[in-house]
């Protein structure tokens, strides 16, 4: 068989530059091309990706997914607004995605507006005296300014476990009657409407006397038409705020509130 010779005097034209280099010094590219070595260029890695399969889905020990606990909005700076002589509050909260019907509860309010006070706009009392976890009544410190039928959240710090850890059992009850401080009617153990949707509902339990207790508004969406937009069509609906009803009237027209006041839903210490 016919050996091929060293090379060793022998020159080579490079494919890529033209050039003419010794023989001997030529390299072989991944493309056929015969170049020096000098101009060797590897091949590029995308040429050639590493191929991708999906996620496998069996999995082990799987858990279904759980929902979430609704959570507190920030508002926008002084979101509310009063009308003189008016029990209607208008609340600015863009984009919040509400629905009709449902029950809000504010907190972090920093001051009153046109003489409505904090407490009415946050509905928080205590209550005034235990009640067990199958009564039908209860009694506020001060009922004056909640609803005359809504919902409550009985806030409860349950302590369990040898290192005693500490967990929020809230109870939530709707009411159908209020006077004299006096809360009847009551559906115990229940869950107030967030965004369109009703959470678990909660567990009657027992409350001591003292026990914070919140309370929360029903509101109605206000719909803003004739927003302009590009394309078709040329306008959009937005619904950027909201009303509820106080039990009583507003002293005067005003804007305020303050900055970062919360809204979110009646009991957003679950769990």
């Amino acid at each position: 068989m016919a050996k091929f010779a060293k090379g060793k005097y022998a020159l080579a034209i490079s494919d890529r530059s033209g050039l003419a280099y010794p023989w001997r010094q030529m390299v072989t590219e991944w493309n056929g091309a015969f170049v020096h070595y000098s101009e060797y260029e590897p091949k590029q890695p995308q040429l050639e990706p590493k191929p991708f399969v999906a996620d496998p889905q069996g999995l082990e020990q799987a858990r279904p997914a759980r929902t979430e606990f609704g959570t507190q909005d920030i508002l926008p700076k002084n979101p509310f607004t009063t009308a003189a002589a008016s029990k209607q509050v208008t609340v600015s909260e863009p984009f919040s995605a509400r629905q009709d019907e449902d029950i809000v509860r504010f907190t972090a309010v920093k001051s009153s507006v046109g003489g409505v006070s904090i407490p009415t706009l946050e509905l928080s009392t205590t209550l005034n005296g235990d009640i067990t976890a199958s009564a039908t009544t209860l009694v506020l410190t001060d009922s004056s300014a909640f609803p005359l039928s809504g919902w409550i959240v009985i806030e409860k710090v349950q302590t369990s476990g040898p290192a005693g850890d500490s967990y929020y059992k809230n109870e939530v009850i709707r009411y159908t009657g209020n006077a004299a401080n006096t809360l009847t009617g009551l559906v115990r153990g229940t869950n107030a409407q967030f965004r369109g949707t009703v959470p678990n509902n909660t567990e009657a339990v027992t409350h001591s006397s003292g026990a914070n207790v919140y309370g929360g508004y029903s509101i109605t969406m206000v719909e803003t038409t004739g927003i302009p937009q590009p394309g078709m069509p040329t306008t959009r609906t937005e619904e950027n705020s909201y009303t509820f009803q106080m039990i009583s009237n507003a002293a005067a027209s005003a804007i305020g509130g303050g900055l970062q006041v919360l809204a979110g839903p009646l009991d957003f210490q679950q769990g």
